[in-house]
């Protein structure tokens, strides 16, 4: 017999939601908790979980006895201080949604997190389950003969609505190459199994939010960029992101060649954002293109519908609970550890600037 865990949420806006229901799938698991200051965020998880109970802080959800696993799903911000506030009141095993932080100044207290923290704490970079990638991650290596080159490209739709529009603004996301970039720098330390040295981008706002004003003020988030990376074992790779391409047949296209050959993942996005005059979207496929006579091979690889219906991320953030909740009931060590999820955030603050300044950064 597995210990239920019974979870307790930080926050339930969007993806506190799309995690309700992906934990629903999960043998031995239930959401029994949350802490969200607004009503009609309350309103939406109430129906999802019948008899749920609300907390009026953080301190008071890790009051709650039979609470024993926590999920941050706040706004980007807030998660250094809750992190800090929760290791100081109960410390239990917590994932934790990306971007870890947003600004600089926090690195240090990550590193201290890290270091003192007795719990599992994992950082919730769900991109690395999505299936095809998680093929292409399992075959890069025998299909390439050793990667040299990485491209990753993202055609999509703008940001959608949060509570209170915080994701409208750099200083409360860490600006887009942070706040939605870091799954992507990510991946690249992971399929590349190296550490970058070098960051140099291009980016802006062209499109979108430019007609929008909050309190009197233009949203500042970038809408596209081009970031390119260089890394310590010689490979590089590079970003590609535009964020007013609705209607793409694939939201993410991921490319790996290597001297042997080439492997690439085809990711749609959510299929509640699909077009209905385009017919129904398509199915996730990954190419495998060896450079001899054999030619291509091309996968299917489709995703369960109740896990496309848990969420917008492609069955992703069910395997991730999946593997979180084995290591929270065994004690195992995460996937994506606190310094993984800094060193997202590092690069994507220095692909920030990069594009600000002209300049090259050098981690």
């Amino acid at each position: 017999m597995t210990p239920p865990l019974r979870y307790g949420i930080i926050g339930c806006g969007m993806m506190g939601q799309e995690h309700i229901r992906n934990i629903a799938l999960i043998d031995g698991a239930e959401v029994v908790a949350v802490f969200e200051p607004d009503a009609g965020m309350q309103d939406e998880a109430a129906r999802l979980v019948p008899g749920l109970r609300f907390a009026g802080s953080i301190a008071a959800l890790l009051a709650m006895d039979d609470v024993n696993a926590l999920l941050i799903a706040s706004p980007n911000f807030r998660h250094v201080e809750q992190l800090e506030e929760i290791a100081r009141l109960r410390a239990l095993p917590i994932l934790v949604e990306k971007p870890l932080y947003t600004d600089p100044a926090h690195a240090e207290r990550i590193a201290r997190l890290e270091a003192d923290y007795p719990q599992l704490i994992w950082v919730a970079m769900e991109y690395r389950y999505m299936p095809p990638i998680a093929a292409l991650l399992e075959q890069a290596d025998a299909a390439t003969g050793g990667i040299r080159m990485l491209t990753i490209r993202e055609h999509r739709f703008p940001f959608l609505e949060k509570v209170g529009d915080w994701n409208r603004f750099n200083h409360q996301t860490g600006g887009t190459l942070v706040e939605k970039c870091c799954h992507f720098f990510d991946l690249m330390r992971l399929v590349l199994k190296s550490d970058p040295f070098r960051v140099m981008a291009s980016g802006g706002q062209a499109v979108n939010h430019l007609d929008e004003r909050y309190d009197g003020q233009t949203p500042d988030i970038w809408d596209n960029a081009y970031v390119i990376v260089d890394f310590a074992n010689g490979a590089r790779a590079m970003l590609e992101l535009c964020m007013f391409a609705e209607g793409s047949r694939y939201q993410e296209e991921i490319s790996a060649v290597g001297p042997v050959g080439k492997i690439e993942a085809f990711v749609p996005g959510p299929g509640r954002f699909w077009p209905e005059h385009l017919g129904a979207p398509p199915v996730p496929k990954l190419i495998v293109s060896p450079r001899d006579p054999r030619g291509p091979r091309e996968l299917d690889i489709p995703v369960e519908p109740d896990l496309l219906d848990a969420g917008d991320h492609n069955g992703s953030t069910y395997y991730q609970h999946k593997f979180f909740a084995d290591a929270a009931r065994t004690g195992g060590r995460p996937h994506v550890s606190l310094s993984d999820g800094a060193w997202a955030v590092r690069m994507g603050l220095a692909a920030q600037e990069s594009a600000a300044t002209g300049q090259a950064v050098l981690l």
